[in-house]
């Protein structure tokens, strides 16, 4: 152990050494922490004498804890089995299951998953008369997920604490989910901990049992507890007092998840005995690097404080690259990849960050042509990705109608009520009748009354109708000659795709949005650069881009590709970070908060991605940028100009020809938008107006749609590009329209 303790600086063998008592740890990026904590738990029980059995160490991952556990066990003589490193979730769960019977449930109870909580979330709405068009159970989800993470439960007494609307229908909607969960011994996950509470709080002979137990209280990455947490540690460590906590104000990213910054900065006020360390010495990144990101992150109002500092050597000045638009920042990354390689420096030490995950779609494109192999962290290469592999499998099926594989991925996505026994029922039939599912549903739609013995409902033929109207309409167009990004948004639009995630309303089904906007651009930058785009082009370009990913015989290893959150805790030599501009990073989500709070998280981010370059970080910009199927002109990012002139080199790449406030369009892929752009030179911002032109589809006019023939508009709402009509046809059905889409002339 001495020899252990000796491989530590002075804070950390102080934080080590401390044994009684609250600590609070405040360890900066690249500091040790994880060696520290490992060490201080390993001296407790060889030094100190403390049984393995009173120690609780939590933490956030399984990853972390069996990293944790495993590092323990070599630095112990002793038999660390009975030693408690593990998640608050898993803890939790064993809390419950050891004392179930005091809040009603059995100790067999079920963990109810996200899907799970979901169907139970839709009968609750199902008896108050409404549907999932009108209300998204995610929407539920999320109300109950923020319930959870503040520490409220069913019968909590100081329910007054909370603010809580009881009027609100989602309070409402709240009870009786858990009244469902209740009744079928099941709990989500989000409540393990609060059921923990709710126990330690109405049974105190229970908590007086684990706060025996637990002499020693350690927890890992402390920035990013909610407050549930936050109060089921105070419960656990009110008495003996020794609970040291480890974290990083400054790396605290994670708000939209629950996280709770006040965790850390009041810890102070909970225990006022407490000591306070800071490590503050780094020991990953170039002091080039070190001191940048220290300079950004003074900035923050909300912190502790800490002075990092490195002994490393100065190393190469940041490059802060601007670039002519998005492709010649992916071209830019690329080729500086090929030479870091050439000159023998690894691949697989070298990482590309993005804010959100669909800014990967023009770098994926770009190393594959350069045969350069990569992997996405935390995510799946963009063209995997299930919500873009439906879109693609839609338009499959509009250029080849006998493709039913793309056509079974799709016929319930979203859901039309067409199940696995109705699939059946239609393949049956491709089969006998030697056709394609698409060509059988078809057959079907026409001449309903020859197919009696299918048994189909009356909702079943009305979604098959639907899908199959919707395919000849884009075949149609097609043919005609509509360009392939207009037949892809009336696909996506009049699909219901768009807006069955939209109503979900959960970042990760933002993110898929965002990533089937993504999608739009591809098909635009496809159409620029073609001489005679078509849908099936399209098709063709993807297939063949992302097939060909050769092996070039040589051991290069993998690129990381990641968001910056994904990127934490990780370190590399060469890190690009891409697409630091105003409204993407810092996001447009975080300028449009009322307080500064979510400015100061985006900085915390750029302070993250920024330290976990070792070597060279390039920060790239783009003068103009196609994302989410829109040029867009935001100027460099606030934060780059945070950062002191003396820690940066700035080279601009491509068809650059002045300053970035004096951007160029000489580039024929943004030929086609014709929009008017104003520059303000002070303030480096970049704005793109469009003036929305008037409806020509009024009430009451009339029109011809190519396939359903002659009708009158009996409603229209919105203006330009979001108008919307419904029309009633000769044959008295009603259908509604999103215009820019629909094959419509007025008489």
């Amino acid at each position: 152990m001495k020899e252990v303790l000796k491989n530590l600086n002075e804070e950390q063998r102080s934080a080590v050494l401390h044994t009684t008592g609250p600590l609070m740890i405040l360890a900066g990026a690249g500091s040790g922490k994880t060696r520290t904590l490992v060490t201080k738990i390993s001296y407790l029980i060889e030094t100190v004498g403390v049984s393995p059995f009173k120690v609780l160490a939590l933490t956030f991952s399984n990853k972390a804890a069996r990293e944790m556990r495993d590092r323990i066990s070599t630095q112990v003589s002793s038999d660390a089995g009975a030693l408690s490193v593990t998640t608050f979730h898993a803890f939790c769960a064993r809390v419950l299951r050891s004392e179930a019977q005091y809040i009603g449930l059995s100790r067999n109870f079920t963990i109810y998953d996200t899907s799970e909580s979901k169907a139970v979330i839709k009968q609750v709405l199902s008896r108050h008369g409404i549907s999932t068009k009108e209300l998204s159970p995610f929407e539920v989800m999320n109300y109950n997920e923020g319930l959870n993470n503040l520490g409220y439960y069913v019968g909590i007494d100081n329910e007054e604490e909370f603010d809580l609307d009881r009027s609100d229908p989602f309070f409402t909607y709240y009870n009786e989910y858990n009244a469902e969960l209740r009744k079928s011994n099941a709990v989500d996950f989000g409540g393990l901990i609060t059921g923990v509470i709710h126990l330690f709080e109405k049974f105190p002979d229970v908590l007086k049992k684990y706060v025996e137990r637990f002499e020693y209280i350690l927890v890992d990455e402390y920035q990013d507890t909610n407050r549930a947490q936050f109060k089921l540690l105070n419960m656990l460590s009110k008495e003996k007092r020794n609970i040291c906590v480890v974290g990083d104000e400054d790396q605290s990213i994670y708000s939209w998840r629950g996280a709770d910054i006040r965790n850390i900065l009041e810890f102070e006020e909970n225990y006022p005995e407490v000591q306070v360390l800071k490590l503050e010495q780094n020991y990953r990144s170039s002091r080039n690097i070190i001191e940048a990101a220290s300079s950004v992150i003074s900035r923050n109002i909300h912190r502790k404080g800490k002075e990092m500092w490195t002994s490393n050597p100065t190393g190469d000045e940041i490059e802060v690259v601007e670039c002519f638009n998005e492709k010649e920042e992916a071209e830019f990354i690329t080729k500086t990849i090929l030479d870091l390689s050439k000159e023998g420096h690894s691949t697989r030490e070298m990482a590309v960050f993005y804010r959100t995950n669909a800014q990967s779609r023009t770098l994926e494109d770009q190393l594959r042509r350069a045969n350069i192999p990569y992997r996405v962290v935390g995510g799946v290469k963009f063209y995997e990705r299930k919500e873009i592999k439906d879109m693609l499998a839609y338009l499959r099926v509009v250029v080849n109608e006998k493709d039913s594989l793309a056509y079974s991925r799709i016929v319930n996505v979203p859901s039309r009520g067409i199940g696995a026994t109705t699939l059946r029922k239609l393949e049956t039939v491709a089969v006998r009748d030697g056709l394609s599912l698409p060509q059988v549903v078809e057959t079907i739609v026409d001449n309903l009354s020859n197919y009696k013995d299918l048994k189909l409902s009356a909702k079943v033929r009305s979604s098959l109708s639907m899908l199959s109207n919707m395919f000849m309409e884009a075949r149609l167009s097609d043919s005609s000659g509509k360009s392939p990004v207009e037949i892809y948004e009336g696909i996506l639009h009049e699909s219901g795709y768009w807006d069955s995630l939209k109503a979900r309303k959960d970042y990760e089904s933002q993110a898929r949005l965002e990533n089937l906007e993504e999608l739009s651009s591809a098909i635009k930058q496809y159409e620029s650069s073609t001489e005679k785009p078509s849908l099936g082009g399209f098709l063709e370009t993807v297939t063949l881009d992302t097939s060909n990913e050769e092996d070039t015989g040589q051991d290069l290893g993998e690129v990381s590709l990641m968001t910056i959150h994904g990127a934490k805790g990780l370190e590399f030599n060469h890190v690009f970070l891409t697409g630091v501009e105003e409204n993407i990073f810092p996001s447009i989500r975080s300028l449009e908060e009322s307080q500064d709070f979510g400015l100061e998280e985006e900085r915390r981010l750029f302070y993250v991605a920024m330290t976990r370059a070792m070597e060279k970080l390039f920060i790239c910009f783009a003068q103009g940028r196609m994302l989410y199927g829109q040029l867009k002109f935001n100027g460099p990012s606030r934060f780059i100009n945070e950062i002191p002139n003396k820690y940066y080199h700035w080279k601009k790449v491509g068809k650059i020809t002045g300053s970035s406030s004096g951007f160029s369009n000489d580039n024929n892929e943004y030929d086609d938008f014709n929009q008017e752009c104003e520059f303000e030179d002070d303030e480096k911002t970049f704005m793109v107006s469009k003036n929305a032109p008037a409806s020509k589809f009024n009430t009451g006019a009339k029109v011809i749609h190519s396939l359903y023939g002659e009708g009158s508009v009996i409603n229209s709402e919105g203006t330009g590009q979001d108008e919307k009509v419904t029309i009633k046809f000769k044959d008295g059905v009603n259908k509604k329209f999103m215009v820019k889409f629909a094959p419509l002339t007025l008489i």
